[in-house]
């Protein structure tokens, strides 16, 4: 069982910054991969990024490459999500989920049912 549960957004105007942070339960928590995913009023879920149970590899969409940073400290339990230069059409809900199952490259990993486990959401309000 893993408990996820995000922490960090807020309401900043396009240009701004945040940093949404995920804090996980459970001992292996540095076995899985960890992704955040993001969906605004009317739209399907979308996928943003994910990063490896270790760190070392990292995922992003094209819309926030370069804007995002995904990372990891283990030894807290948590994932982050940096996230740089916001446009209004970031507004979302931002969720974390962790893939516990394993098994599957990560580069594939970018649906929701890719991952088993999934936080409560954080709000991410741009204003322009």
């Amino acid at each position: 069982q893993v408990q996820l549960v995000e922490s960090g957004g807020g309401l900043v105007q396009a240009g701004g910054s945040l940093r949404l942070s995920c804090a996980a339960s459970g001992r292996t928590f540095n076995y899985y991969v960890t992704g955040w995913f993001r969906q605004a009023p009317g739209k399907e879920r979308e996928f943003v990024s994910t990063i490896s149970g270790r760190g070392g590899v990292t995922y992003y969409t094209d819309s926030v490459k370069g804007r995002f940073t995904i990372s990891r400290d283990n030894a807290k339990n948590t994932v982050y999500l940096q996230m740089n230069s916001l446009k209004p059409e970031d507004t979302a809900v931002y969720y974390c989920a962790a893939d516990t199952r394993g098994g599957r490259p990560i580069a594939t990993m970018t649906r929701s049912d890719d991952y088993d486990y999934w936080g409560q959401g954080t709000q991410v309000t741009v204003s322009s």
